[in-house]
This record gives C-alpha cells, structure tokens and sequence, in this order.
C-alpha cells in the first residue's frame, strides 16, 4: 500500500510540474511588419507580396501582422513613416519611389527597410552603399528605369516606324528617366516633346491637348506611381487621339495601350517578401544585397493596334513575349 500511494504522489507531481512548464512556456512573437503603397487600394503587387509571405509560412493574424497604409499623396509619407517606427515594426517596406524611400531612412536609422525601387537610382542618391554591400539598415529590389527608358523608346519606334515624334509624359517622380529619353529620342532621330505634369490628380486631355498631336506622333509614359494608377484613363486619351502609347507595364497594355516593356512587377514584390522573412527570420540588411529582375516582358496589344488602324512589323512580333488580340 505505502508503494501505491509513492507511486500515485510521483505521478501527479509530474503531471503538476508539466502543467506549470506549458504554462510557463514564452508565448510566439507576433511580427510586424508595415507596408506603404502608393496606390488606392490592393493591387496585383499587394496581392503578389502577401501571397509569397503566406507561402514561406507566415499567417496573418497569427504569427505576423501587417500595417498596409495606401497613400496617394507623396507629403503624407513622412508622417506615415514615423507612425510607423513609434508603432515599433519589425521591418519597413517602401515600395516604388524616391520620396517614400527618404521619408522611411528619414524616420529611423535602426529599423531594417527593404525597398522596392523602381523610379530611382539608390546608389547614386546615396540610400545604399553599393548593391553588392548596402551598408546601413536598407535593402531590397532596384529597377534601373533609366536604363530601360532608352529601351522602350527604341521598341517603340520599332512597332511605330512611321513615328516623327515621341511625346513624353513625365512628373516629379519619373524625373530622372527625362534625360535617358531625350538621348533616346536624339540617337534614333526623332523630334521630343516633353510634357511634365504637376500637382496630381493630372490632367492627362488638357496636358495633351497643350501640346496639339499630329500625325507621325507616339507616347511614352515613364515610370510613376500615378501613371500606373490611371493606366486606365491613359490608355484611353491615347486611343481617343489615335497616338501609338508605350508605357513601363503590362497592365498598361491589357488596359489598351499598344504596347509595354518592363519587368514582371508582381514578382520584384515577391522577392521583397523574401527579403521580410531573412530579416524576420535575423538577416541584417547589410548582408543581404540589393537584387535587380533580370527577366523582361515586351507585351504587344494587336487588339490597339487594330483600332488604330496599324500593321505590327514582322520584325518586332517575334520579340513579344506576350500578343493581346
């Protein structure tokens, strides 16, 4: 009997000690991490960024929170940033350009940001080191738009070979490609007529209208935000005034511009998840290098092309990667 109750004793000392242990146990952090997008809602880049974060294991709400802030005005950026940093993220995402980017290295020193930068070169303005060894507590994806303005402008002469004159919508934002499409412009022997817009929402019909199009003219819209949240409404000012339209992004071109080449967008913001999670996971920016897409689509709308009344050359059709009819 004195055997059974030592027994019975040890048995629920250590289910009592058990209880106390799971008891004890360090809940799992929930991380933070805060996003600003210069948009008015959940794109195919929002939607692209959360997925890949899903994929590599996080579950919102439960081991991961995120602050998604959708902005549309660039002075509003600071404030955000500094909300931010005082709600106390664990990783600051700036997605696009130059002034979200200094409103975010601006607000901390400490907390790692990982940038998506698409409308500027960071190198050259100074916010990393080099893109083999940022330094500081930034990282992330770099589209070098400048370099891709001189391409774009070259592919669209090629679809357009009757083109006299490009015209080219540029605002603050997109300022640093003005100067890549103007050597463009001179090295293929086409007249350019810059058009820079202010103050946003743009006036796209009068801006257009200033400048009188006629025939042998061509558009190319460089890379902003605001160009890419009204896709929709530019790409039908340029089928209205029958001008051939090149722009830096496929949905322009599924939205009826004629044509588009640039980088699959949705998956530089995949890869910016995966720079949240090395960091998440005790990655330091510094260690992790900045990344460039390597992989660019040149998407061709025949359906525009046929409502403008064009033939696509043979010569060009071939380097498509994608033909919208």
């Amino acid at each position: 009997m004195p055997r059974t109750a030592g027994f019975s004793a040890i048995v629920i000392l250590g289910v009592l000690a058990s209880l106390f242990s799971v008891g004890a146990a360090e809940p799992t952090k929930m991380l933070y991490v805060g996003i600003v997008w210069i948009d008015r809602g959940p794109g195919q880049n929002t939607l692209a960024f959360d997925q890949r974060l899903a994929e590599l294991g996080y579950a919102e709400g439960k081991t991961l929170a995120i602050d998604r802030r959708w902005l549309e005005r660039i002075e509003d950026f600071p404030e955000a940033m500094k909300d931010l940093v005082r709600q106390k993220v664990d990783v600051i995402v700036t997605t696009g350009n130059e002034a979200m980017l200094k409103a975010a290295k601006e607000a901390t020193a400490t907390i790692p940001i990982v940038m998506v930068a698409v409308d500027f070169d960071p190198v050259a303005r100074g916010y990393v080191g080099s893109l083999a060894r940022p330094a500081g507590n930034i990282t992330g994806v770099f589209l070098n738009q400048i370099e891709l303005t001189a391409k774009r402008l070259d592919l669209l002469k090629q679809t357009v070979p009757d083109m006299t004159r490009v015209i080219v919508f540029s605002d603050a934002i997109s300022a640093d490609q003005v100067n890549g499409a103007a050597t463009a412009a001179q090295a293929l022997k086409l007249l350019i007529k810059l058009v820079e817009l202010r103050n946003p929402p743009y006036d796209y019909a009068a801006a257009l209208d200033a400048v009188g199009p006629r025939a042998g003219d061509a558009l190319q819209f460089l890379t902003s935000p605001f160009f890419y949240t009204d896709r929709n409404r530019l790409a039908e000012l340029a089928l209205g005034q029958r001008l051939p339209s090149m722009f830096a992004n496929r949905q322009f071109a599924d939205a009826g511009g004629l044509i588009s080449y640039g980088p699959n967008y949705p998956a530089m913001n995949r890869l910016a998840a995966e720079y949240v999670d090395k960091i998440l996971k005790g990655a330091a920016p510094v260690d992790l290098p900045v990344q460039q897409p390597t992989k660019f689509e040149l998407v061709i709308n025949l359906e525009t092309a046929k409502a403008l009344g064009r033939t696509i050359p043979q010569s060009i059709l071939p380097l498509a990667d994608e033909v919208i009819e």
